[in-house]
């Protein structure tokens, strides 16, 4: 990966109030999620000007379920969620671009309280929020949730240098989006999108968070030892896919630079 000099012609217009936004859903045989999911953005307080559904060669009646509800749907035949979502982030036209899983079911106040928080936080590229089980046993909703979250953010943290973005509740401006769509590791099926994209923004730009209702997720991750295995795997890959000028120190050092105003390093230089 190469490390770009963060010039003022290179970053978002962070001084602009976002004004549009779109939704970008990839999805793979959840039809029934996603409709469900679909309902939930057309109930929010403040609507998207634009829902892109990318459909991974489903074998479902997915991409006709996001026609029905009245989105756009991009067909990606090319395997995995890295190159869906890149398809769907290259198509979006909205200023802030909002990620979310085809199983996830948003708050009534998402979409508005993803706006207000860029024009609270008008140095930052990338926002990240929280999330909720909504399925699974009552009693193990919270504790797992939090087990999960914690345990992604914190060990992504010691390989990023930064906050990591989460998937399901993820927003970027799309000037970020355009200045590494095409450093971002699409084309492998094998890593996780979210943490290879935080890889790649964070490089340039600061990441933030966001508050509002938790993100509604489902427990899946949970249900499946051998897919939580492979998820695990793909974390791992995720990270390492980016050595070895992306390991951890030398990750560590150019964020500690960045935070206290010296120039981004190239790759090169920090041996």
């Amino acid at each position: 990966m190469n490390i770009h000099d963060e010039s003022q012609d290179e970053r978002p217009d962070r001084r602009a109030t976002p004004g549009t936004v779109s939704v970008v859903i990839p999805v793979k045989d959840d039809s029934a999620e996603l409709t469900v999911c679909l309902a939930a953005l057309a109930a929010q307080t403040r609507p998207a000007e634009e829902i892109i559904v990318v459909d991974n060669a489903s074998a479902d009646d997915s991409a006709a379920a996001a026609r029905a509800a009245g989105a756009t749907v991009l067909s990606c035949p090319q395997p995995g969620i890295p190159a869906a979502s890149a398809t769907g982030y290259d198509a979006a036209t909205g200023d802030l671009i909002l990620r979310l899983d085809a199983d996830c079911v948003p708050a009534p106040r998402w979409i508005q309280d993803v706006v207000a928080a860029f024009e609270e936080q008008p140095d930052v590229a990338a926002l990240t929020g929280p999330a909720r089980f909504i399925d699974g046993p009552v009693l193990l909703r919270r504790p797992l949730v939090l087990a999960y979250l914690v345990a992604y953010r914190y060990c992504s943290m010691s390989a990023l240098g930064h906050l990591p973005l989460f998937g399901s509740n993820l927003a970027m401006r799309r000037e970020a989006w355009e200045q590494v769509r095409l450093e971002v590791h699409r084309d492998d099926p094998e890593i996780h999108d979210d943490l290879d994209l935080s890889f790649h923004l964070g490089e340039r730009h600061r990441l933030g968070q966001m508050g509002g209702e938790p993100m509604g997720i489902s427990m899946r991750p949970f249900k499946d030892a051998r897919a939580f295995r492979r998820r695990v795997r793909r974390g791992f890959r995720s990270v390492t896919v980016h050595w070895p000028q992306d390991l951890p120190p030398y990750r560590w050092r150019r964020a500690a630079l960045r935070r206290h105003g010296h120039p981004p390093q190239t790759a090169g230089a920090q041996a």
